[in-house]
């Protein structure tokens, strides 16, 4: 019997026993530091010479492990072997592919705490965002597998006498999933299972400084016994394969989530009509956010203040969603200016695998030293109220920032930083925060605090983002509750966790037999 779906629930911490098993997780995943992962092509382990090195961002002396690194000719190999599986995954059927994520799910389910370990590690996400970051990759299983059962009846048809009429989904191909480090599980585990379940078969390209996460979630597919070729585990960089493979004239769809550059890029490339290719190639891009809180004059203080210092911090403002820019009306600017700098003074910052701590490390060496650039820009563009130095030595650390009395059309209120800075900016009244929220060339997430219905009833009509949350923070989307993605250079207005993702990844084939 087929369980209804429902959101995996997240772990509470401060229980005795979920505290212990993850600290035991964390020790042994302790011993397992340093090892290699290969290259999977077919259901083959291939090793090359050239790897990449994963260090852990709370202590960048310390390997996590290395992968093998690609070059174009198994990324050829990988293009072959997913061409090879697909002649026949895409006759298996959709209840049949199902029950591989339904199963993954569960294996995924009972080794939680060893998934959200290597987050910890490996990403710097602290305990509670790793758990819901695992949370997130065991929904996504769970929904598309529920969602591809209801897309295996067929597109509805109007009756026709003398015919029997049906119209159904069939895959597109071989596609490749390019993820982003900042939710290195959930989203490859999301963008992967929308892929393979819908029939196609794809070549799963990590993102450099998580490919570790990368390769457990790879070892899980196999666990499962996936067909070999129909997911292939294939780490390298960019330029080195990604245009390569973006480019090939048997890539049918590229499933991208990263920032707008290389998402516009993809777009660009995959756009060429190359030789043997016989298709406009498909893309699925999700490219980023400069994403808005709006404090109304009417709102609740508090719980405004609360919902920016969450939304702008959480993973260190890593997110697409996190909360860059608070606009604030006037009348109650100084206040909230005052509440967010003291609650963002009071976050504690270390290694992420210490559970007491808020905020830990950002993700690598690149990333450090834009957001502390962007900070010296933030302190000629505005004053700052919290934040605005670096934390320990040892690793990524960056003090949480918080810029206030920034101009709207600042550098820092306009281009997306991706770190723990947020910008606050003074609205005469409603009607002005709506328009300067709207002033950006993104549209992802945006929030509105007011207890007023009208207003609200106006940032629902107005307020055009992908993800629009009213009283509450705009971080936070769950599969299935708030389908996800934005408009404009926020990507290709997708929505993953939503019913209608997966027709992304099929194309619908109608058929007519006179009877």
């Amino acid at each position: 019997m087929l369980v209804e779906y429902k959101n995996e629930a997240l772990v509470n911490f401060s229980l005795p026993e979920n505290r212990t098993a993850m600290e035991q997780e964390l020790a042994k995943i302790a011993t397992l530091k340093g090892r290699h992962y290969p290259l999977v092509i077919g259901g083959k382990k291939i090793d090359t010479e050239a790897r990449i090195t994963s260090v852990n961002p709370s202590n960048f002396e310390e390997v996590i492990g290395t992968t093998a690194r690609a070059n174009t000719e198994l990324a050829e190999s990988a293009v072959q072997s997913a061409l090879s599986a697909f002649a026949e995954w895409q006759y298996v059927s959709p209840e049949e592919r199902a029950r591989y994520l339904f199963k993954a799910a569960a294996i995924m389910r009972r080794k939680k705490f060893e998934f959200s370990a290597w987050l910890v590690e490996e990403s710097g996400k602290n305990w509670v965002e790793a758990d819901a970051d695992t949370a997130e990759a065991i929904d996504f299983l769970e929904y598309y597998a529920h969602q591809m059962l209801q897309y295996a009846a067929g597109m509805p048809v109007v009756p026709n006498a003398g015919e029997q009429n049906e119209c159904f989904y069939i895959p597109l191909g071989v596609g490749l999933i390019i993820p982003p480090w900042n939710f290195p599980l959930a989203i490859l585990a999301g963008m992967t299972a929308a892929a393979i379940v819908t029939g196609n078969t794809v070549i799963m390209k990590p993102a450099s400084t998580t490919p570790i996460i990368a390769a457990k979630l790879m070892e899980l597919w196999e666990e499962v016994s996936l067909p070999p070729g129909v997911v292939n585990f294939l780490p390298g960089s960019g330029s080195a394969i990604g245009d390569y493979l973006v480019s090939h004239p048997k890539i049918r769809f590229i499933n991208f989530t990263g920032s707008k550059e290389v998402g516009l890029r993809i777009n660009k490339l995959a756009a060429d009509v190359v030789p043997g290719q016989k298709w406009i190639k498909r893309v699925v891009a999700e490219m980023g956010g400069k994403d808005a809180i709006i404090v109304d004059s009417e709102a609740d203080i508090e719980d405004a203040a609360n919902g920016i210092v969450a939304s702008a911090f959480g993973f260190q403002g890593q997110k697409c969603s996190a909360c860059s820019r608070a606009i604030i009306v006037a009348d109650v600017y100084d206040e909230i200016v005052a509440k967010v700098a003291a609650k963002t003074k009071a976050l504690k910052m270390g290694p992420a695998s210490d559970p007491t701590i808020n905020m830990g490390p950002v993700i690598d060496k690149n990333a450090y030293g834009k957001i502390l650039e962007y900070i010296e820009i933030g302190k000629s563009e505005g004053r700052i109220v919290a934040g605005g130095v670096k934390g320990a030595e040892n690793g990524y650390f960056i003090e949480p920032t918080v810029v206030a009395d920034v101009d709207s059309k600042a550098r820092v209120a306009q281009e997306e930083i991706f770190g723990p800075v947020v910008a606050l900016i003074k609205a005469a009244d409603y009607n002005q925060a709506i328009a300067i929220a709207n002033d950006t060339e993104y549209g992802l997430t945006g929030a509105v605090y007011s207890k007023n219905r009208t207003k609200l009833e106006k940032a629902r009509r107005e307020f055009h983002v992908g993800n629009l949350y009213l009283n509450r923070k705009c971080t936070g989307a769950l599969v299935g509750v708030h389908p996800f993605g934005g408009f404009n250079m926020s990507g290709t207005d997708s929505k993953a966790g939503g019913a209608d993702y997966l027709l992304l990844f099929m194309q619908a084939k109608s058929v007519a037999e006179k009877l």
